[in-house]
């Protein structure tokens, strides 16, 4: 047993004794070769199913393989390090060319090796690409000074034959400017039963771009070619500007060719010049003869302004199909109707309402849902001589509008419970009434901020700030009194909670979707209900400073017997060689607001003029 152990202990220190020994030799553990070349006539294993599957870019093996992967590089790998460096070594011994790839002295990867025939055609391969290379840096720097790299910000290329009809100086062209993208991603999230799940979050994309270019070129001594693209300009005018000119010489017909934007000065007064055009202008000389030409489309408006006495006065000429299209609203028919009678004794008004409340709700495009609800409105609601489906009737006398002016409301919360449901509305009215036309419902509508509108509270309308999209829907509820007494058109958000439950019978806790009067539905036509409820006599000067001392209108009529005179009556009618503005009723009082027409239009704050708007 000792002298077992006695054998081990000696063989251990003879291992130590040799490992010691080869590392002072520096004896390295990577085999010197690993791959030797194999004979061409041996036949090639097949590819297994892995080996078949290529990427469309593939990247750049840290270890080579194959001949094929020698040499092979890709633009989108990184570069290698500079310490990074591959050596090759020729082996007289094996008639073989060893490539080792090492970090200062430590070889880092495998050692590859190639035949004398593979080492050939790698050396053919890349003698060629540094060939090439040397011959398209030559290409770039011709024409320029010598050790110029190539630059997108200013290249320039020779003409050739072409110089002699563009003349000397080549292709250049200049560039300078900025671009900047950003972009966002928003998301919202509410915790709010009243909404759908799919309306609690709301996720918001937000991309901006700030692009400012400046581009020149020229081609020869003869054409030029300008482009300037901004878009924080000012103007839209200044925000894309591009001019292609062309200078011919002294001997030449064509003198200076222009496309794009141009612009026109004249030396004779009666003849007006033009600016911020965009066409095509020519300068041309026969002879003596010199003509200058142009067909252009100006972008730009010349308007005249008038001052005195310190103010400002401007003239405007509408046309009678230019009114405030979805921006001004009757609340009911009646208002409709009473509306003419209402106004007959300005400054005065007969109508005898005064509009003590009022709710407007809109279609939510601005993700705002703090006082968000969902909304069903009807077109007939509050109707009584304008009732439009025939399934409902009237239930009252009196002309003015109500909930119960109509049975519409009654039957509805009674026989219809389940319109509270939002997603239930379009189950519930299939076959009885048409949406779009009978009812709107919208989910999660949006109320509006008495900031975004005014209220007409005698004379039953509604102007908004800003006009509605084609596509919204506006909905009210208001309350309104009448000879002492008190009437009501729609549902207060206060009076029904916004949590629908279903399993509620109690008529007078309602819950869920508020019932509305419909005023204009999301496609609004002549052939729709609602079509009389947008008023069709409101018109926008474009100024919210009118004084009523300065302020002049008329109302003309252009006869087709007289051409293009505009005249401010008509020739035939009962109210022939009338005054437009008082058939109209425009001219009833004069400068003092007593009743006596002074041929003037009727300057009334709130009524006959809108400044606040």
């Amino acid at each position: 047993m000792r002298n077992t152990n006695r054998y081990i202990l000696a063989f251990s220190f003879l291992i130590l004794f040799i490992t010691f020994i080869l590392g002072k030799t520096g004896y390295n553990a990577v085999p010197e070769i690993l791959y030797k070349p194999q004979d061409k006539t041996t036949a090639e294993k097949p590819q297994s199913q892995n080996e078949d599957k290529k990427t469309r870019y593939p990247v750049k093996k840290t270890q080579i393989e194959s001949y094929n992967d020698v040499g092979k590089k890709s633009p989108i790998d990184l570069r290698d390090p500079s310490n990074v460096k591959t050596e090759i070594v020729y082996d007289t011994q094996n008639n073989c060319y060893i490539f080792r790839t090492k970090v200062g002295e430590e070889v880092i990867e495998t050692p590859y090796v190639m035949d004398s025939g593979e080492f050939m055609e790698y050396s053919k391969r890349q003698q060629m690409a540094d060939y090439f290379k040397l011959k398209n840096k030559e290409l770039a720097q011709k024409g320029g000074k010598p050790g110029d790299d190539f630059s997108l910000k200013d290249i320039h290329v020779n003409l050739g034959p072409a110089e002699k009809i563009f003349g000397p100086g080549g292709v250049r062209i200049k560039t300078q400017g900025s671009i900047e993208l950003s972009s966002g991603m928003k998301r919202t999230s509410i915790d709010n039963p009243a909404l759908s799940q799919n309306s609690r979050t709301k996720t918001l994309f937000d991309f901006d771009e700030k692009i400012q270019l400046r581009a020149n070129a020229s081609v020869g001594d003869k054409m030029n070619f300008n482009l300037n693209y901004d878009t924080q300009a000012t103007f839209d005018f200044d925000s894309k500007k591009v001019k292609l000119a062309y200078e011919g010489k002294e001997d030449e017909i064509v003198k200076h060719l222009e496309a794009g934007n141009v612009s026109m000065t004249t030396t004779n007064s009666l003849i007006n010049g033009g600016a911020s055009l965009f066409g095509i202008k020519a300068d041309l000389q026969f002879g003596k003869l010199r003509v200058n030409a142009i067909v252009a489309q100006q972008e730009s408006q010349t308007k005249s302004v008038n001052s005195k006495g310190g103010v400002q006065t401007t003239p405007f000429e509408i046309t009678v199909d230019q009114y405030d299209a979805n921006q001004h609203f009757f609340l009911n028919e009646y208002f409709r109707d009473i509306y003419e009678k209402s106004v007959s004794s300005l400054p005065y008004v007969k109508s005898g309402i005064t509009i003590n409340r009022i709710e407007v709700w809109v279609t939510n495009k601005r993700g705002n849902y703090d006082q968000a609800r969902n909304v069903v409105a009807f077109a007939d609601m509050g109707e009584k001589d304008h009732i439009n489906n025939s399934i409902w009737s009237a239930t009252t006398a009196s002309p003015q509008p109500q909930n119960n002016a109509n049975n519409l409301y009654s039957t509805i919360k009674s026989t219809y419970p389940a319109a509270r449901d939002i997603s239930q509305v379009t189950a519930t009215f299939s076959g009885i009434m048409a949406s779009g036309q009978d009812y709107e419902k919208m989910e999660s509508a949006r109320l509006m901020s008495p900031s975004e509108y005014i209220v007409n509270t005698k004379l039953g309308y509604i102007s908004l700030k800003s006009k509605l999209q084609s596509d919204e829907v506006l909905a009210v509820a208001y309350e309104y009194k009448l000879d002492g007494s008190t009437y009501q058109v729609g549902e207060f958000s206060a009076d029904v909670s916004a949590s629908y439950n279903s399993s509620n019978s109690d008529p007078a806790a309602a819950s869920g979707a508020l019932f509305l009067k419909l005023v204009k539905p999301a496609s609004l036509s002549p052939n729709s209900y609602l079509w009389n409820l947008m008023m069709k006599n409101v018109y926008s000067l474009g100024s919210s400073q009118i004084q009523p001392t300065n302020f002049l209108l008329n109302i003309a009529y252009q006869n087709d017997t007289t051409g293009t005179t505009y005249v401010n009556y008509l020739s035939e009618g009962k109210i022939a060689g009338k005054q437009l503005l008082k058939v109209m009723n425009l001219d009833r009082l004069d400068s003092k607001q007593n009743a006596n027409p002074d041929g003037k239009f009727d300057f009334i704050d709130g009524y006959t003029v809108l400044p606040s708007l």
